[in-house]
């Protein structure tokens, strides 16, 4: 998401910082790229103008004008009003030992019932006893969609009543939930094509028996501006509380995202990045800022690999690195554990720096498979060649390239990717920890800095040899 914005915003702000003196004519120039850029990411007319408007008020400031880093200042400006221009998402208003209803709307294949159903996991994982019913009638097998990903994912989903209408399904989704002391009941409703006055109707209907805590608006973040248009109707019809944003990992604009809150003045309250149950997250103004202007998510990068990552294992692998004991096996439990972390791509853009090389990123054809054909090569081995990689010469190598179905050149690319690590290790078992602290302070400067040095050159960890060699790890 934002792929295309995130370009085009770090383009401007790499120019402006390369000016020595920031004139008004500068910052107007700046402006129309920025604005430029918005246009393009499909963000609606009416809220670029109101945000242009608002950054250049401040960037012409006299403050801004005699500070000692005025690009950088409006760098931060730019920042500052799109977290803004986002706005932050507020706690689902769900009350303790009250029957709480969530009222799902939108338009047919935004991504509704699967939504129903990341929700009601979510829900669960918090404590909550929870129920969903499908109030959708019209379209085929959407009640037994439902139904199916209730069994898959393990959550309560209201039995179906053949040719029973949304408004009685809803009265007994409601008095089922007050019977059986649910915490939160999910309705999701009908969706169609397009808006109609029949559809919201109904809606209504459903609103005013069930009296929801919240009314989250789904939508399909690829559809642009009609998101917006679609929102507003919803809002202006129904009311709605929120809106969860769907398949935001297709959309490389972000339009309907930097759009919503303004239009609709209601919170985007969660971000759907995938198919899979546990694809939901909470959305953050302030991250999602920080992967538009390119400074990654080290917040949400930490949050993946506690929640993902066998943190004891993690330990002893770690402390093994650092007294400069390094095997394959060392290095098999490394490629495990990011396996666990999910898609490379989505990981790497969310590291400081790298999230500047989006396009480099997208283009580098990387593949979550070779980590499984590297943990193959691994396999092949013998225990004791594994704990001993000098030993591996020619006829032991075709071995190994056999059983794990790969090349020989595959095997000698992962050899050679264990000899570099290894190196690293006993640099830093021969610096001690003094040095390994000067180490990461030296890192820790030139990835905090802006604009950001070139990263191909730099040696992100010492053990890859530069952000392209890095890349290349997990290419094709």
């Amino acid at each position: 998401m934002f792929t295309g914005l995130s370009e085009r915003l770090n383009a401007v702000f790499d120019k402006l910082t390369r000016r020595g003196i920031l004139t008004e004519s500068a910052v107007d120039e700046t402006m129309r790229e920025i604005k430029i850029a918005l246009l393009e990411a499909d963000v609606a007319l009416p809220v670029v103008k109101s945000f242009i408007a608002t950054v250049k008020e401040k960037a012409v400031g006299e403050q801004i004008i005699k500070s000692v880093s005025p690009a950088q200042q409006v760098v931060k400006i730019v920042h500052d009003e799109l977290v803004a221009l986002l706005g932050e998402s507020k706690p689902l208003a769900l009350l303790p030992h009250k029957q709480n209803v969530i009222l799902m709307v939108g338009l047919q294949g935004s991504g509704k019932t699967t939504s129903c159903a990341k929700l009601a996991k979510r829900l669960q994982k918090d404590g909550k006893k929870v129920l969903t019913a499908s109030l959708d009638v019209y379209r085929p097998a959407a009640q037994e969609q439902l139904a199916e990903l209730g069994s898959k994912n393990q959550f309560d989903v209201l039995p179906i009543v053949a040719k029973q209408q949304p408004l009685d399904i809803t009265k007994r989704a409601l008095q089922t939930a007050k019977d059986s002391a649910y915490d939160v009941l999910i309705l999701d409703t009908a969706g169609r094509l397009h808006i109609d006055e029949e559809m919201m109707n109904e809606i209504i209907k459903i609103r005013d028996i069930s009296n929801p805590a919240e009314t989250l608006l789904v939508i399909d973040a690829l559809i642009g501006q009609d998101a917006v248009n679609i929102a507003e109707q919803f809002n202006q019809k129904v009311g709605i509380t929120g809106t969860i944003l769907t398949r935001i990992d297709g959309d490389s604009r972000g339009g309907a995202a930097l759009s919503m809150r303004a239009v609709t003045g209601t919170p985007i309250q969660f971000l759907g990045v995938g198919e899979k149950a546990e694809a939901l997250e909470t959305f953050d103004a302030k991250r999602i800022t920080d992967r538009i202007l390119g400074m990654g998510d080290v917040v949400g990068l930490v949050e993946t690999a506690m929640e993902k990552i066998n943190q004891e294992e993690a330990q002893k692998t770690a402390e093994r690195m650092m007294s400069g004991q390094f095997d394959l096996n060392d290095m098999l439990a490394q490629l495990r554990q990011i396996n666990k972390m999910g898609d490379i791509k989505g990981i790497m853009k969310m590291i400081p720096g790298l999230s500047k090389m989006q396009s480099q990123i997208d283009k580098a054809n990387i593949d979550n498979k070779i980590i499984k054909h590297q943990e193959a090569i691994i396999l092949s081995m013998t225990p004791y060649e594994r704990r001993h990689p000098d030993i591996l010469k020619a006829s032991r190598k075709q071995r190994i390239a056999n059983g794990a179905g790969v090349s020989v050149s595959d095997v000698n690319r992962l050899l050679k990717q264990y000899e570099q690590m290894a190196t690293v290790m006993k640099q830093l078992k021969k610096m001690g920890p003094l040095g390994m602290m000067g180490m990461m302070k030296k890192m820790n400067g030139l990835m905090g800095g802006s604009p950001m040095p070139d990263l191909a050159n730099i040696p992100m960890n010492g053990a890859f040899g530069g952000a392209n060699s890095f890349l290349s790890r997990f290419k094709k």
